[in-house]
This record gives structure tokens, sequence and C-alpha cells, in this order.
């Protein structure tokens, strides 16, 4: 898969994984042992033809006896439908400019997707439980190899109020993708082709987060798009006084200090913060950025860290305010190591 973005800037985070100065999915506990492999790339297996020439196609027609074959027809193993296709529609947004190409692991408890990004420093976590669907089947696992910049722009198709439905067949080359409108009045189906990624699969360890802060997702994307105007990294803090966004660069330095708390006029602009013991780390405002495209799935936003080990921040994905929805969509990031 090719690297997005500006190349000097992987390169600069590339040395930052997970735990100082480690790889990012050796912060991940590995399914299979065995030596480390170059970042996985995505190919596209396509069947071969055999070329035939008018002799063979004449001597085939005259030695072959003729036979009668009904053609076995393929059964749908997987479908699933989604009452609000805004819902997937926000999912693969958020995610499309972080991860090209995903396999969608689908199994009887729901979807997933895990990625990370082409410079291995952050990863993609996705979780869509089957109850957040109105309609959900899936004879057999199956992985979904998809191209998500291609299946945005198809998603962008639908309307706000419209269902989707998704389709694949068994041993099937495409993804069957149906709108229907809240009257049924207007149906649109899509295929999107499939695709074979070679990705591996990387488990995500249970981790007890020193630190976990629960704020307005609103606000922490203008906190994030106000750091980025002064320079390309940011320290987060947490003590007893509060959560604090620090800055500096070339034009400047800020900080914006968020005090805890609980009694708002509205509820969704709260700040709540669970803390053991301080702690300060810096991460790339590039990633954050990317981060916070997900603001439209909930209103809410937990950031959780401990020293030395990677950030999460985590949004609800069908759930109300901050409570536990259907799904949640998690991003993690290697904190950034200042080299002395």
């Amino acid at each position: 898969m090719r690297a997005r973005g500006n190349e000097n800037a992987a390169r600069g985070d590339r040395g930052r994984d997970f735990w100082p100065r480690r790889p990012l999915e050796h912060a991940l506990q590995r399914r299979g042992a065995g030596p480390r492999r170059a970042p996985p790339r995505a190919t596209l297996s396509l069947p071969r033809r055999q070329r035939a020439t008018p002799h063979t196609q004449n001597a085939a027609a005259a030695d072959a006896p003729i036979t009668f074959e009904r053609a076995q027809a393929k059964s749908t193993m997987f479908e699933a439908t989604l009452q609000k296709a805004s819902t997937l529609k926000k999912v693969i947004e958020a995610i499309k400019d972080l991860v090209t190409d995903g396999n969608i692991e689908v199994s009887e408890t729901g979807m997933n997707l895990q990625a990370m990004d082409s410079s291995h420093v952050s990863l993609v976590s996705l979780v869509l439980h089957t109850d957040m669907f109105e309609h959900f089947r899936c004879d057999r696992n199956v992985t979904l190899g998809i191209n998500l910049p291609n299946f945005a722009k198809i998603l962008k198709c639908s309307g706000n109020d419209d269902s989707v439905t998704l389709k694949a067949q068994d041993d099937g080359e495409n993804l069957a993708i149906v709108f229907e409108s809240e009257g049924q009045e207007r149906v649109s189906e899509f295929e999107l082709k499939l695709m074979d990624i070679d990705a591996e699969s990387l488990g995500i360890p249970d981790q007890d987060y020193n630190t976990n802060v629960k704020m307005s997702s609103a606000e922490f994307q203008r906190i994030v798009r106000d750091m980025t105007v002064l320079g390309d990294t940011c320290s987060i803090g947490c003590t007893k006084e509060g959560v604090k966004f620090s800055v500096s660069g070339d034009l400047g330095q800020g900080n914006i200090t968020l005090r805890q708390t609980n009694s708002v006029d509205k509820e969704e602009e709260a700040v709540t913060i669970e803390m053991d013991e301080p702690v300060e780390l810096n991460f790339a405002l590039r990633y954050l950025g990317f981060f916070t495209k997900a603001s439209p799935l909930c209103p809410r936003v937990t950031i959780s860290m401990s020293p030395d080990v990677p950030i999460v921040v985590a949004y609800n994905v069908g759930g109300e305010k901050d409570t536990e929805g259907a799904g949640s969509l998690s991003f993690y990031l290697a904190p950034k190591i200042d080299e002395e």
C-alpha cells in the first residue's frame, strides 16, 4: 500500500512508535510468533484467463461431447441492514484518510476492523455489534477486503434517512450495497469490488490506564485545530487541577486548560477526570487531527493515558452521550519520545 501524506512527516514519526524506541506492532500481541516482516501490502488477485485460438476452439468443439450443466447459484452468506446509512457513512469518513485498505472481519457477533496507518504509528479499531443492526445474518466467518476511500464514495450516494444493506455471497468478488429511502419509494443498488489484503492481525492487550478524561468531542476537535496553528506536537498533561493541552512552535506557544466540571447546563459539555497519578505525554497533532474526524459520531470522547504507552481516543457508535453504545471506534497513537 502506498503511504499517504507527507513522506518526511511519516519518517519523522516512524521512530516514535508505541513504546519508546520500539515499533508499534511490538506494543501489541502478535497472533503467531515469527520474525518481524515488512509492512503488509495490499494485493488484488485476479483470475487467469486462458487465451483460446481458432484452432483450439474448433478442436474443442469437434472432440468435446455436448453436455449441459446447471449453473450453481451462489448463496448469500452475509447480510446486514443498518437503519441509518448516515452512521456507517460517518464511521468510514472518520478513518478513510488514516487507513486506505482494510479487512472487515464479519462473524456472528458483528463486524470489526483493525488496521494500522502506513507509518505504523497509529492504529484504528472499529467494533460494530449485532445490536446495532436492524437485521444481521452471518452463516460463517468472512473477511471483506475493502478500499475505504472507494467505500466512502459509494456511501455518499445515500440520503440522510436512507437505510443501508450490505450483502456478500459465498466466495463472491463484490460487496453489494443497497440504499432504501424511508418510504421505500427509492432503492439504489451498488457493488464494490473486494480485495485480497495481506494484513497481519494484531491483538490489543488489556491495559489499565492511569488517567481517563471524558469531554465534549466538539471541544476536543477545536482544541486540536487551534493547537495545529502553532506547532506540530501537542503535550497533553493531566493533574489534579485539570487536563492541559500545550504547544510550542516557531510562531509561538500556547496552552489550554480544562478543569473538571460536573454541574453544567449541557451534560455533553461536562469534563470528568479519573486519575491515579499525574501524566504528561507528547503526540503528533497531525494524527490527533485525523482522530477528531470521528466527532460527528458521538458528542462525547474518552481520552485514556498512561506513561510510555499509546494514548487511546475512543468514540461510541450507536450510543447516546458517553454511555456504551452498540459499537465503538478507538484510535491508538504512540507518544513522541524526546531524543536527547
